[in-house]
């Protein structure tokens, strides 16, 4: 789980050519926030979305839709997060304990331990580089539409990303300087 903040501004691509060009882009600082919940196997993303922020509210929210799409099943569910304070807020981890589900706090700075990132960057890559919208409201809607249907129009590219393969040390030497 973990929060995408899209800011309605310029997401470079990358342009070379002989003469200057000159692309509109838009000003200001409308937020699109995405709080979401990636299912490690299944790929299966769960939002919540807001203008505002997100907050304690938003995470016991997304923790009611993943205990309703895991309702019936008889499986533990963990849930890996990174150290936000709205994450790790004592009314979240009571909710979280109402529902029976572990919430596994990440090391602070490792983004890449959070399957969630890559997806994050992912949707970025897809709907927000090199693109213009006219306005919010165009914006908000390609990064939904990118959110409601990635899985089913990328598949193998998010099959071959969202693997659980991370980075390991098998022969490390510490030093004690």
């Amino acid at each position: 789980m973990d929060a995408a903040h899209f800011v309605f501004r310029v997401y470079l691509g990358f342009l070379w050519c002989f003469e200057r060009l000159f692309i509109p882009s838009p000003s200001g600082r409308k937020r699109f926030n995405v709080l979401g919940a990636l299912d490690a196997v299944t790929h299966e993303v769960l939002t919540i979305t807001n203008f505002t922020y997100i907050n304690s509210r938003s995470v016991c929210k997304l923790l009611d839709k993943i205990a309703e799409a895991n309702r019936g099943l008889d499986i533990a569910i963990t849930v890996f997060l990174d150290n936000a304070s709205y994450q790790r807020s004592i009314f979240v981890q009571e909710y979280a304990a109402m529902y029976g589900i572990e919430l596994v706090f990440l090391p602070s700075y490792s983004p890449n331990l959070n399957l969630i990132e890559r997806y994050w960057k992912f949707i970025k890559k897809q709907c927000l580089y090199s693109k213009y919208y006219p306005d919010f409201e165009h914006f908000t809607q390609a990064i939904q539409d990118c959110l409601d249907h990635s899985y089913q129009t990328h598949t193998q590219q998010l099959k071959s990303l969202l693997t659980w393969n991370f980075q390991s040390f098998k022969k490390v030497k510490i030093s004690t300087i």
